[in-house]
């Protein structure tokens, strides 16, 4: 399939295959015309990228990490090494402290409308 289509079916932008294709994340070959010309699986591969991206993975992570990836949702490594099992425990310890960081931040942004909101309830109407 041509990148226009990849692009449709997984709502990312031709520029950003084109990036993650130079980051080697994705492959394509070219036809003679020069077009790119991407496999199938590409769909689920692009958007186990964009899921991993959007958990904060940076490329270079998921570079490393790619290989492994299994169906959606599954990472296979076979007989791991201390690398990498040390780089996926940084990573998680990263997650981690960012969504306490999301959730703190969370919670301060409700509190703040509930105060914005209790402060723009009409006055109770004295007799």
């Amino acid at each position: 399939m041509r990148i226009g289509e990849l692009s449709a079916r997984t709502g990312t932008s031709r520029r950003m295959l084109r990036y993650y294709e130079e980051q080697g994340l994705i492959a394509s070959q070219r036809c003679a015309n020069g077009y790119r010309d991407y496999d199938e699986l590409c769909v689920d591969r692009v958007q186990q990228v964009r899921g991993l991206l959007d958990a904060g993975l940076p490329t270079q992570t998921i570079r490393q990490i790619l290989p492994c990836l299994g169906p959606p949702g599954r990472i296979d490594i076979p007989d791991p090494t201390p690398e990498t099992l040390a780089l996926l425990e940084r990573e998680c310890e990263r997650m981690s402290r960012r969504i306490d960081y999301l959730t703190r931040n969370r919670d301060a942004m409700r509190a703040y409308v509930a105060q914005v909101r209790d402060s723009m309830r009409p006055e109770p109407a004295t007799p």
